[in-house]
Formats: structure tokens, C-alpha cells, sequence
């Protein structure tokens, strides 16, 4: 199983923090937050490599953290990739990015996508398990609890064994507070419809986008997220999260 983590964004809505320092690398509790969403990511079973890919302004930047970070766990490959943008008018787009790498790997194995500014508190091996058992396209779920927060999200109804019914992007007129967040898996037989998406010209941006589009073909299903979410979109949830990561992560990395 590979995994690709989305950091080819610019961040402005954190300007000035984010002109010279890349979103993902921005500290939390005292690291960067990309080390806890990979240390979340490393109990998952199977994981062998992960990908980072981010684009040609910040790609020295994430080299040169990846030369100092040492491994979650043994085995457990990290490699940055540059999608070659420069700027929010060249850049390819979360999905464009995930055919991106689709592409330039030749990827034959399942996949796990997380962006890289999604934090949680608790370890995501239990993700990983239940997509095993799955074998089909998973997206992780979880409830903001305030209506007023959906318009910038998405929003979904759930069938009894958790199976995307609806889903809507960027809601206008929601009725829930259960959204899907950045973290997917897609089976190896799922990859071409990814492709697929990419070459009839569909939305290469927003990945919730491609959920939108894959439900009505084939089944997609939820995994609700335990304890804390984080989307760090804003100074205010960037030090909400500094204040929640002091400590140590919720299951320990073996």
C-alpha cells in the first residue's frame, strides 16, 4: 500500500506565515505539522512508501526536512515530489496532483490520499483496517457540529452500512453536520477511475470533488474519524492544533 500526501497548495489565507514556509511545515506543538500527520499514518498495516507531493517553490523546502526527519517506522519509505507549479495560477490542483503521481510512479497498489494540513489526535491505524476489510473506495467522516461551518465543506447522507448516498460540495443549503475530510483510500481496481475522472476534463481541484463524481459509480463508504480533527485553514485552528499537539501521539508508533 502507497500513500500520497497533498502539500502542492500556497496557503494564502495564512499569509504572511505561509510566504516562505509551507503550510505543512508550519510547527505544531513544536514540529512540523506534517510529522504528525505521517507519525497518525505510520500504524497503518501495510503501508510501505509514502509520497509527498508539493510544488517546485516549496519542494527545497520539504527535501531538506526530509534529509533531518527520521523514519516513523522502519520500512516505511518517504519520497517528495514536484509537480513543477509555481503559484494558485499554474498549480495542478488536488486531484491533478494525485494523477500527477498516478502517472509519474506507474502505481500498481492500493492507495491512501491525506492532505497535508488534515490533523488528527488519534492514530489512523483503525483506518486502515477497516478499509482492509472494505476492499472498496473508503473516505473518513467526521461532525463539525455547527451547520454554519458546512458551506465550506461538503455534505453527505449515509446509508446503514455507511455507503455514500448523496454528497455535495461547498453545500448552500445543508441540513447536517457530518462531512467527508481529506482521507481516502482507493483500491488498486479504483486507480483507472481516478484516471478516468482526470481525462474527461472533470474539476482537478478540491479532492472532495472526485468522491462527488466516484459514488454514483461505484460504491464508496465512511469511516468516522475518532477524537480530534483539525483543517488547518486559518490562525485561529493553527493555534487551536499547537495547543492540542504538546503531546505525545494517541497509540504509539512501533
Amino acid at each position: 500500500m502507497k500513500a500520497i500526501v497533498l502539500a502542492a497548495g500556497y496557503a494564502t489565507r495564512l499569509y504572511p506565515l505561509t510566504l516562505d514556509t509551507p503550510k505543512p511545515l508550519l510547527e505544531v506543538g513544536g514540529r512540523p505539522m506534517l510529522e504528525h500527520v505521517l507519525e497518525r499514518l505510520a500504524p497503518i498495516e501495510g503501508l510501505d512508501e509514502v509520497w509527498v507531493v508539493t510544488n517546485a517553490r516549496f519542494a527545497p523546502s520539504f527535501r531538506s526536512w526530509a534529509e533531518r526527519f527520521p523514519q516513523p517506522r522502519p520500512g516505511l519509505g518517504l519520497t517528495v515530489l514536484d509537480d513543477g507549479t509555481t503559484d494558485d495560477a499554474t498549480k495542478l490542483g488536488a486531484i491533478g496532483d494525485i494523477g500527477l503521481v498516478l502517472e509519474r510512479t506507474h502505481l500498481d497498489d492500493d492507495l491512501l490520499v491525506v492532505a497535508g494540513d488534515n490533523l488528527f489526535s488519534e492514530s489512523l491505524g483503525g483506518f486502515g483496517r477497516f478499509c482492509a476489510l472494505r476492499a472498496a473506495p473508503v473516505v473518513a467522516v467526521y461532525d463539525v457540529g455547527d451547520l454554519a461551518q458546512m458551506p465550506k465543506y461538503n455534505s453527505i447522507t449515509l446509508d446503514a452500512e455507511g455507503r455514500i448516498t448523496f454528497f455535495e460540495e461547498k453545500p448552500e443549503n445543508p441540513t447536517g453536520t457530518l462531512t467527508a475530510i481529506a482521507l481516502y483510500y482507493y483500491p488498486r481496481d479504483t486507480l483507472g477511475l481516478i484516471r478516468r475522472y482526470l481525462r474527461e476534463g472533470n474539476n482537478p481541484d478540491q479532492p472532495g470533488r472526485l468522491v462527488q463524481w466516484l459514488y454514483q459509480r461505484t460504491p464508496v463508504y465512511t469511516w468516522r474519524v475518532p477524537g480530534r480533527w483539525y483543517d488547518i485553514g486559518s490562525r485561529e485552528t493553527l493555534e487551536e492544533a499547537d495547543r492540542a499537539f504538546g503531546g505525545p501521539p494517541s497509540e504509539p508508533v512501533v
